[in-house]
């Protein structure tokens, strides 16, 4: 997919101010049983197609009106992680602006992680 390139320079900007993790060190620190918070922030047709295992939504549109009450803690561990990861470094620019201080966006999202060879769950 070709993006709009201010879209594009707005991503650049926020991955500036946040911290990324590619798909391999996500799943080192899954493995190791790292106390984490992985957050899928797709739409939900999306998830519902498949996401991480582990994962639960709370999609784009509705993370910063909810985070809150869905993420109370905001010292916790939280990944998120979206198609190839721009919407999830907005997320997570936001979440940091919100005074979240653990977050990570995972750079590459679900694309990255499916041709990693890594599974995947199915259904909500």
């Amino acid at each position: 997919m070709l993006h709009d390139p201010r879209f594009l320079a707005l991503v650049d900007e926020a991955r500036r101010r946040i911290t990324e993790w590619t798909v391999e060190r996500t799943q080192q620190v899954l493995e190791a049983g790292e106390a984490v918070r992985l957050v899928d922030v797709r739409e939900e047709s999306e998830w519902a197609r498949g996401h991480i295992p582990g994962a639960c939504h709370i999609g784009r549109g509705v993370l910063e009106r909810d985070a809150a009450r869905l993420l109370p803690d905001e010292g916790e561990l939280i990944v998120l992680y979206c198609g190839g990861g721009y919407r999830s470094a907005l997320a997570a620019d936001n979440l940091v602006r919100m005074g979240y201080r653990r977050v990570v966006s995972m750079d590459g999202g679900i694309r990255g992680w499916v041709e990693a060879g890594l599974p995947l769950a199915s259904g909500g």
